[in-house]
């Protein structure tokens, strides 16, 4: 089992930033890829970002390309998405995920999930 816990949302100002960490536990999280995505309110859930295990191959939301970077310490388990010039758009919950795989393609689904943190942008 995989075990994964966002922190770091809360209420920014448009223009502002933010930086979301997962903390992950459980078999070898170190060794699957991992990736953030985001639901805001009355809408699906959509891809945000993801890099592979040693965060070699990264991909972002066209979106967020720009604005946002992934990165990962496998050292500390951790997973971080910074996110810069935050507009009233990207207001949404935003979810921590991890991969069965090392590298993960923008088909494959993943396999765990975190509970998610709010990420309010005002404007």
């Amino acid at each position: 089992q995989v075990q994964l816990v966002e922190s770091g949302g809360g209420l920014v100002q448009a223009g502002g930033s933010l930086r979301l960490s997962c903390a992950a536990s459980g078999r070898t999280v170190s060794e699957y890829a991992m990736g953030w995505f985001r639901q805001a309110p009355g809408k699906e859930r959509e891809f945000v970002a993801r890099l592979s295990w040693n965060g070699g191959y990264i991909n972002y939301a066209d979106s967020v390309k720009g604005r946002f970077t992934i990165s990962r310490d496998n050292a500390k388990h951790t997973v971080y998405l910074e996110m810069t010039s935050l507009a009233p758009e990207d207001t949404a919950v935003y979810y921590c995920a991890a991969y069965s795989a090392m590298v993960a393609s923008a088909t494959m689904r993943p396999g765990y999930w975190g509970q998610g943190t709010q990420v309010t942008v005002s404007s």
